[in-house]
């Protein structure tokens, strides 16, 4: 009998899940860019491994958004969208924590997700993926130029629906009549060829190197020596994420529950079953916003101490509005100055702009520096380095500016937000030179 499927409500999205098992610990499968979740228990290749991973945890299983049995959705998804759907999952399937596994190009979004949201994952376990793109060098950049990436996903999609995930990401069973129809058929159920093209494309977007230093969790990067994903994105994983533990398995199918699965399957199961417990972790990572009152001090002489005092208030009160309605943390407030941290660092981008335009309409002038970076937890309050580089980031920005770090721009690709250079800057106090770009 195939395990009941239910829905998780992620804003107006809903979101296919499943639980199976009855382990001490909870697993979560994060599917990679397509996904079925009933169909995943019809296919005779990818059942037995569903079942290995249910016999000593419980079990979770997902179809993203776009995909399979969830919502259909106009617009990509963005990667804090995609948090957004696993913390939804969790919360409706009873979970506290949990082990993510993250396969393929699921690996980025569960790296964030385990780098912002310690205290819901209990380890992280990377399958065959990468943090950018998905053809990767030694140093985790791509090898594949846009023009090829580009007239690779035109013949994926002619020949969607066919098999041709199977004979690409299985060579070991390319020859296999029968696998390759059943792939053709979990093709069709899962994604329409333009879905299909749509959400490859922002697979190659997707950067999230800046962010592999933040993880505090337990971490294994299981690869396959031969995988079409080349070896070195594993590689590059485990170098980056503190204390991360690198497998190398032999094979060269990309899809895990294709070829010898044992390898992968005993890793898994010591990791999760082994790692249990720990110290809470006392490290975030968090998107941090600073914000000011562009010649405050001028502003101040011209309209006299009372009138100032109520302006503050206003402004403060707007700011407090809008972080509270894109789900920030108010840190701090030092005078016209004030310090809120997002789980997001789109959400933070809209909360500056729509910050900077109420404040516009009371007649003061706001700047407001972004920066995605590992922060320390110290009682109600933020510190590291990532706090001292927004404030930086803010102390260059222009008036009405939101200027933000390359890091907060690589991790909103897909959300339609737009930005414009403003070229390398050297911020005081923080070493080497960091590009910065205003949104537009």
């Amino acid at each position: 009998m195939l395990p009941e499927t239910r829905y998780a409500r992620a804003g107006d999205v809903n979101i296919a899940y499943q639980t199976v098992g009855d382990g001490d610990v909870d697993l979560l499968f994060v599917p990679g860019w397509v996904s079925h979740i009933e169909y995943a228990w019809e296919e005779p290749s990818l059942a037995p491994f569903l079942k290995r991973l249910a016999s000593f945890s419980r079990l979770v299983l997902m179809d993203r958004r776009g995909t399979g049995l969830s919502d259909p959705v106009e617009a990509l998804p963005t990667l804090e969208q995609r948090m957004d759907d696993v913390r939804a999952v969790l919360d409706a399937a009873g979970s506290e924590r949990a082990f993510l596994l993250g396969i393929s190009e699921s690996g980025p979004m569960c790296t964030l997700f385990a780098a912002t949201y310690p205290d819901r994952t209990a380890g992280l376990i990377l399958l065959n993926t990468f943090a950018t793109g998905a053809g990767v060098t030694s140093r985790g950049r791509w090898q594949n130029t846009p023009e090829e990436h580009g007239k690779s996903l035109d013949g994926l999609m002619d020949a969607w629906g066919t098999g041709v995930t199977a004979k690409l990401f299985a060579p070991s069973r390319s020859d296999d009549e029968a696998f390759c129809a059943s792939w053709g058929r979990f093709e069709r159920r899962a994604a329409s060829p333009g879905a299909m093209r749509k959400l490859l494309t922002l697979a190659s977007d997707t950067d999230v190197r800046a962010v592999l230093p933040s993880i505090r969790v337990p971490t294994t990067v299981i690869h396959r020596i031969g995988d079409p994903i080349p070896i070195e994105g594993g590689r590059f994983l485990a170098e980056k994420i503190p204390n991360a533990k690198m497998v190398e398995v032999a094979g060269n199918d990309h899809f895990p529950w294709v070829g010898d699965t044992a390898p992968i399957l005993d890793e898994i199961e010591q990791f999760v079953t082994g790692a249990r417990g720990g110290s809470e972790p006392d490290r975030v990572l968090a998107t941090v916003m600073f914000t000011d009152i562009v010649d405050s001090t001028e502003e101040l002489a011209r309209r006299g101490d009372r009138e100032w005092r109520e302006l503050i208030t206003q402004y403060h009160r707007v700011l407090r509005r809008e972080t509270e309605r894109h789900r920030g943390q108010e840190i701090d407030t030092s005078g016209d100055g004030f310090f809120a941290t997002f789980d997001g660092p789109a959400r933070a981008i809209r909360c500056a702009c729509a910050a900077r335009d109420a404040v516009g309409a009371i007649g003061l002038r706001l700047r407001a520096g972004l920066h995605t970076g590992e922060c320390e937890q110290i009682g109600d309050k933020v510190g590291g380095i990532a706090v001292h580089l927004g404030a930086r980031v803010c102390g260059a920005a222009g008036s009405g500016e939101v200027l933000v770090s390359s890091t907060v721009r690589d991790l909103v690709a897909g959300s339609g937000l737009r930005f414009d250079e403003r070229g390398a800057h050297t911020l005081k106090g923080v070493p080497g030179e960091w590009s910065l770009y205003a949104v537009a």
